[in-house]
């Protein structure tokens, strides 16, 4: 398999732990999403891609499959143990549910093209990402807090703590108030003693800044 993404995507941080925990090989491929106005936007990354996105991972049989969460469903389908999802329907429907609040609720109003947008419009993106990550982390503390035991589901990993963790490191990026976010960051401590966080983490990425 090949990675394709980016160093701080919170996107490409989910699939990478989920690699990691998983045990799988795979080559990355650093895709520079800021530089020249970002090498998303290239033609051979739209081939992979037309959504000029990451993450991109290519397959067994050489083909891209787009889309993080779309990703992390595959890779749990395709190499199931050690699992990501739990076995009861209603839980996992839980998992999904905190997932995409996040995927669905709070990341796509954040992305590096929204951010571009703002700042052409003359807009305080910082300012927009502060109010709108804020209002759903705060929803997503809420809606964890009765779920939640040494993860975020239950006491067993889950993709809810595979898309929490990126999320809170971009949030801290932007300076968003974390203070009424208890259960999300005790989750994120307990997670943080995992290897597979660890190797996950952007800070650890072959692309990223020294």
């Amino acid at each position: 398999m090949k990675l394709h993404g980016f160093w701080r995507s919170t996107a490409t941080w989910r699939v990478r732990i989920a690699l990691a925990y998983k045990g799988l090989d795979h080559e990355y491929v650093a895709v520079d999403l800021l530089t020249d106005g970002g090498a998303q936007h290239s033609p051979e990354h739209r081939r992979l891609n037309p959504m000029a996105q990451v993450p991109v991972l290519e397959v067994e049989d050489g083909q891209p499959l787009t889309q993080s969460i779309a990703i992390l469903e595959y890779l749990e389908e395709r190499h199931p143990s050690p699992p990501l999802l739990p076995t009861d329907p209603l839980q996992r429907a839980r998992v999904r549910q905190l997932t995409e609040v996040i995927n669905a609720g709070i990341q796509p109003l954040q992305n590096t093209g929204i951010q571009r947008h703002l700042d052409a419009l003359g807009v305080d993106s910082a300012a927009w990402i502060r109010h709108f990550v804020g209002k759903g982390l705060v929803a997503l503390e809420a809606m964890t807090r009765p779920l939640a035991g040494h993860f975020s589901v239950g006491d067993a990993l889950s993709f809810a703590d595979l898309t929490l963790v990126p999320e809170l490191a971009f949030a801290r990026r932007f300076g968003v108030d974390l203070s009424e976010l208890p259960t999300l960051l005790q989750i994120e401590a307990n997670c943080a003693e995992l290897e597979c966080f660890k190797r996950g983490h952007a800070e650890m990425q072959p692309d990223a800044p020294r």
